[in-house]
């Protein structure tokens, strides 16, 4: 495992627990199954706009949120909005999904799925309790109603659907514990993912114990990416993760996060009302350069050159190459870019 998330933060002092959960399942089968390639993979849509809730407890607001021209709308059910921890439940099925896609195979609406895979695979308990709460967790989701005009796989869509279709339990233990699920995405998480609208997760973001840290690690994989930096203000990042704390309060939980530094992937600081994330690998400081500048829009363009790459990590190994071979001077960086993913995906198709 890469432990550039699991060292900082440990020593916590006054006796209170870590701020990282503890890897209950250092040889988690999900990693090495029989799909292959299952990295954690979440959808870029709900990693932009604040559609799970970061309450533990039964949430049973209407959220509304709108953002540029974007607009969404949440309904829960009576068994409350469905909550970011159930969404590992939907970034374990995007994850087989894109696997099979990686492997050339085909990849249905329907998943199945075994509930101990699941578990083991999102650092859950594999206990009764952990049963129990995963099953919640299902009638969360195909509970919660949304209403959006967000754009997914090139097409922009007013409508209403459940983050999940419907759930089956196929087959259950003596003792009613659930072996087999069947799980059917929306219409739209679906074309989000046949569209590869992804990007790859820390393992260590399932280790992250408070819903307000999972919902910035998803902020800041989503506009830092490989950047060296990215800058955000105490208020839109309050706006973009949907809490609904004062943001006096907000600004003091952030100051938590910035203390422990156990956010995978990135560093976190506060510099007056603005929110500053740092990539841990920091390239730029290790070759003392100016990472060459590109077009924010060439990400879209990546995706279909290389279909099935993180097109952020073909940037970091851009960047590598280009500071391994000298940093030379670029008459277009996006063009060159686009060639390099090119050749990447023609030496080894993914997808």
């Amino acid at each position: 495992m890469d432990h550039h998330a699991a060292q900082p933060g440990q020593g916590a002092q006054g006796g209170h627990r870590p701020p990282l959960l503890p890897d209950r399942h250092p040889t988690a089968d999900f990693f090495i199954c029989d799909v292959l390639d299952a990295i954690p993979k979440d959808d870029m849509a709900s990693m932009e706009h604040p559609i799970f809730s970061l309450s533990t407890r039964p949430d049973r607001r209407i959220l509304t949120y709108q953002h540029n021209e974007t607009t969404v709308e949440i309904t829960p059910s009576v068994k409350g909005l469905a909550t970011i921890h159930d969404k590992d439940v939907m970034i374990y099925c995007i994850s087989q999904l894109i696997a099979k896609l990686n492997a050339g195979e085909d990849a249905s609406q329907t998943v199945h799925l075994r509930a101990h895979d699941l578990l083991v695979a999102t650092n859950r308990e594999t206990s009764g309790d952990g049963y129990r709460r995963l099953r919640e967790a299902f009638e969360r989701l195909s509970g919660t109603r949304i209403v959006t005009n967000i754009e997914t796989g090139g097409i922009e869509t007013t409508s209403g659907f459940g983050l999940i279709d419907k759930w089956e339990i196929q087959r259950k233990t003596r003792d009613g514990r659930m072996i087999s699920v069947s799980v059917t995405l929306s219409d739209w998480m679906y074309r989000a993912v046949m569209a590869k609208s992804v990007l790859t997760l820390h393992r260590d973001y399932f280790r992250l114990r408070k819903p307000l840290e999972r919902r910035v690690y998803e902020i800041a994989r989503k506009h830092c990416g490989a950047q060296s930096e990215w800058k955000i203000s105490l208020e839109l990042l309050l706006k973009k993760c949907g809490s609904n704390s004062p943001k006096r309060v907000f600004k003091q939980m952030i100051k938590v996060l910035v203390e422990h530094d156990h956010l995978p992937d990135y560093t976190v600081r506060i510099d007056g009302d603005m929110v500053i994330f740092e990539n841990r690998e920091r390239l730029t400081e290790k070759a003392g350069v100016t990472l060459p500048r590109l077009d924010p829009d060439i990400m879209n363009d990546v995706r279909i050159v290389a279909p099935g790459y993180d097109p952020y990590y073909l940037e970091s190994q851009w960047h590598e190459m280009w500071i391994d071979s000298g940093c030379p001077k670029l008459h277009d960086p996006n063009a060159a870019f686009l060639a390099f993913c090119r050749r990447r995906a023609e030496k080894k198709p993914m997808g």
